[in-house]
């Protein structure tokens, strides 16, 4: 009985030593990433040194740190531009970096260059990420907005309101979501996106054609005093029909009669409203 608690405390110790491995490899592999820039920037900045050598560290600078460009360029992904074109921003912006660091203020050379990088990606968005383009004031209040709601739907676990991101962040409300508004900016939705999960209507079905409208217009002046010329049980048809939507089944219920009746009767009704529109369009003169 006594040997079982110092089981446990050897399982538990060994449990969190292995949990510990992970970070202990990625601290170690941080270090070796940072004494091997720090030494190849030294060689990359040294006069003394050929410029071929002084070429060949920088090189090597770029790739040993071009990782975390990547990651920089990934945080900002999904927000309307290229995956890839975020990549050669982050990518140019680092050797920018490396040609501007200098070695001899002793800081590490990630806490000089992520700024770096980080700036450049949002200055390509500014200047090239948006579709409609705000003024700049709600261009960076949009930015700020964003960022205060991410922090704060963290904290939450749930999406905020626009009055707790603009408490929390220190900011106007109607600026919130102004700029909150202003996502779709960065990739507008297709209007060939569904509007409903069968697929049945798009959104660009909602955007008004002037023609069409007008063509519209024309053709109910045209129709509506041969509407008046029906009888009311045709009347009550067209109005189920076309006008409610109803099935011929449902139109057949509603009046009494068979389904098959119902077809009868809207192909002869059609054809009288097409007679009576071809009789009432002025003829072609030669």
């Amino acid at each position: 009985m006594r040997n079982a608690p110092t089981r446990t405390t050897s399982t538990h110790t060994s449990t969190v030593v292995e949990m510990r491995k992970p970070r202990r490899r990625r601290d170690a592999a941080d270090t070796e990433r940072a004494a091997e820039t720090e030494r190849l920037l030294r060689i990359a900045h040294d006069p003394e040194q050929p410029e071929t050598v002084r070429a060949e560290a920088r090189e090597r600078v770029v790739v040993i740190n071009l990782p975390v460009a990547r990651n920089l360029a990934t945080r900002h992904a999904g927000r309307g531009i290229a995956y890839d074109d975020l990549v050669q921003v982050a990518s140019l912006a680092l050797v920018r970096a490396v040609d501007r660091f200098d070695p001899d203020r002793g800081r590490d050379f990630l806490s000089f260059a992520v700024p770096s990088v980080r700036g450049e990606i949002k200055r390509h968005f500014r200047d090239l990420g948006w579709m409609v383009r705000p003024p700049r004031s709600v261009q960076e209040a949009q930015a700020e907005s964003v960022r205060a709601r991410d922090d704060l739907e963290a904290r939450l676990g749930r999406r905020p309101t626009d009055e707790e991101v603009a408490e929390h962040g220190g900011l106007d409300v109607a600026a919130v979501s102004e700029a909150l508004a202003l996502q779709g900016c960065f990739s507008p939705a297709s209007l060939d996106k569904p509007l409903q999960p069968d697929g049945a209507s798009v959104l660009g079905s909602l955007i008004a054609d002037p023609e069409s409208q007008f063509e519209a217009s024309e053709a109910r002046l045209m129709v509506r005093p041969l509407l008046r010329r029906l009888d009311r049980r045709d009347r009550a048809i067209v109005r189920m029909r076309w006008f409610e939507q109803r099935t011929q089944q449902e139109i057949a219920d509603a009046i009494g009669v068979t389904q098959a009746q119902v077809s009868r009767l809207l192909s002869r009704i059609l054809a009288e409203l097409r007679a009576g529109l071809e009789g009432s369009r002025p003829r072609q003169t030669a």
